[in-house]
């Protein structure tokens, strides 16, 4: 089978980081059936993305890791979701956060240090906490229920985060938090074993059930001044856009990508006694299976151009935020429909509990519910139009 990574493979050095994620991918895909069982993070995961050092990977390679760009980022966590995207998805949150912290130098940098020293020295994993019921995905604007009241040694913090991935086993939370104090928005770095932290069991979904995304509560935590790490005005001007947040695309097309060599190893090798030939020879199933190649092929493109700009000109990247986001809106639409096609081709086997094709059905659709959401996509590229002309 015609390798779909083969073309986006380009330096020796991408070539051994991506033999890395192959050799995790193959590992995780062996439990990802028991993991959407449990719906939880499996702690066997976890240890293998601690022991090969892929934790680290977005770490400066001063600081112990190998300085991950975004166009490898993007190329090693789409083979790791082919395995199991529900370990992709989780792990793509503690790396991006890392490569954002540093290439915005976010933090102090001895702060920043230390959280390397962590990574690299004792594999801890961190996550931000900012979604919330009442105020839904930070990406629309809303002000964290979450409080933090100063007192004389530092804050104490009262509130409750939903859709914390992997909450169980994060080591740290970077916490969101409106400061009366200041009228802003902090962030705040808290350690699970925290007095006040408690995770609630709350993540009972139809699809990426492996993350473990569970409800994270804070009663009364109290932390000192120092563990405000990032602190920010609740409007900003021009906010900067994300790069990292294509690890969302790309975690869904490795989906994708799972479902179609499925489909197609499916077709090749099954032939029902009413046929000559296996089904891979029907004209509707091959017209599927180019579709389906289509598909991935205008949205991993235009994905892997995006990051490319944005690795190679820098100095474009404040301008990058139409084009981040409609990659994500392209990449998790194409991916739906590929595996839609790859299910057609399978047929009613496909809807077995004992088949892959029903966990990739359910975990890409979580996709369409990552930000940023289709309609402020689509508003934005209207805005930036009707600004232009």
């Amino acid at each position: 089978m015609w390798d779909v990574y083969e073309p986006f493979i380009k330096t020796k050095r991408q070539k051994e980081l991506f033999s890395l994620s192959e050799h995790l991918a193959a590992k995780v895909r062996k439990r990802a059936a028991e993991t959407d069982r449990k719906g939880s993070f499996s702690l066997e995961n976890l240890k293998d993305l601690k022991d090969t050092g892929y934790v680290a990977l977005s770490l400066p390679k001063e600081l112990g890791g190998e300085g991950l760009s975004l166009y490898e980022f993007v190329l090693l966590q789409e083979k790791l979701a082919e395995g199991d995207g529900s370990v992709a998805l989780s792990i793509g949150w503690h790396l991006g956060i890392i490569m954002e912290i540093r290439d915005e130098n976010l933090w102090e940098p001895s702060t920043f240090e230390w959280l390397c020293s962590e990574v690299s020295a004792h594999k801890k994993i961190i996550n931000r906490a900012a979604t919330e019921p009442a105020t839904g995905s930070p990406t629309r604007g809303g002000i964290p229920e979450t409080r933090a009241v100063a007192n004389e040694s530092g804050y104490t913090i009262t509130g409750r985060k939903s859709f914390t991935t992997m909450a169980e086993v994060l080591d740290y939370y970077l916490v969101s938090a409106y400061i009366d104090e200041f009228d802003e928005i902090g962030w705040f770095l808290i350690e699970r074993n925290q007095s006040g932290v408690s995770v609630e069991h709350t993540w009972d979904t139809l699809g990426m059930r492996g993350t473990g995304s569970h409800d994270l509560v804070l009663n009364g935590v109290h932390v000192d001044k120092s563990k405000l790490v990032e602190l920010k005005a609740s409007k900003q001007e021009k906010p900067i856009p994300k790069g990292w947040l294509l690890h969302i695309p790309s975690c869904y097309l490795g989906i994708a990508i799972a479902a179609r060599n499925e489909a197609i190893e499916f077709a090749k090798n099954y032939q029902p006694n009413s046929l000559q030939t296996p089904i891979s020879e029907v004209h509707h199933v091959k017209e599927k299976v180019g579709q389906m190649d289509l598909e991935l092929l205008n949205a991993r493109h235009f994905m892997y151009a995006v990051t490319e700009k944005w690795d190679h000109y820098p100095e474009e990247r404040i301008r990058l935020g139409p084009e981040l986001a409609a990659v994500k809106t392209i990449a998790t639409n194409a991916a739906n429909k590929v595996v839609d096609l790859a299910m057609r081709i399978v047929g009613g086997r496909g809807l077995s509990k004992t088949s892959s094709f029903e966990r990739y059905y359910r975990d890409v659709r979580a996709g369409l519910h990552n930000p940023p959401m289709d309609d402020a996509v689509i508003q934005t590229l209207a805005q930036r139009a009707l600004d232009d002309n």
